[in-house]
């Protein structure tokens, strides 16, 4: 069980739903991964992910999916390619990714809370 956390703490951390508008294959990666263009609107802009997918989905099917991010982590360069936002997954039951998203068409940019 994880440590508890206070409420304040959990309002720093910047959870937005944004928009996959590009994503293509990562070979570089060490582990199969691709990489997401992901459009948070103003003032954000589009950030990019690299996110362990493969196994459920393929780059030309996440174009136009809403995801939920971390938008407010420091970028992490993952070989050749930096990353700047954490899209947001759980594992199935064989412990690839599965993206959360909301259930209905939201803004982009809405900040979860």
């Amino acid at each position: 069980m994880a440590d508890t956390i206070t409420f304040e703490d959990f309002e720093r951390a910047e959870i937005r739903v944004g928009t996959i508008v590009d994503a293509k294959p990562f070979p570089e990666a060490r582990k199969p991964a691709i990489q997401l263009w992901v459009d948070f609107g103003a003032p954000l802009g589009v950030r990019k992910s690299s996110a362990q997918l493969t196994a459920h989905y393929t780059p030309d099917r996440l174009i136009g999916r809403q995801v939920v991010a971390v938008t407010n982590f420091p970028p992490r360069q993952i070989g050749p390619f930096l990353s700047e936002v954490l899209v947001l997954g759980v594992p199935d039951e064989n412990g690839a990714v599965v993206l959360l998203r909301p259930d209905f068409a939201v803004p982009d940019g809405g900040r979860m809370f």
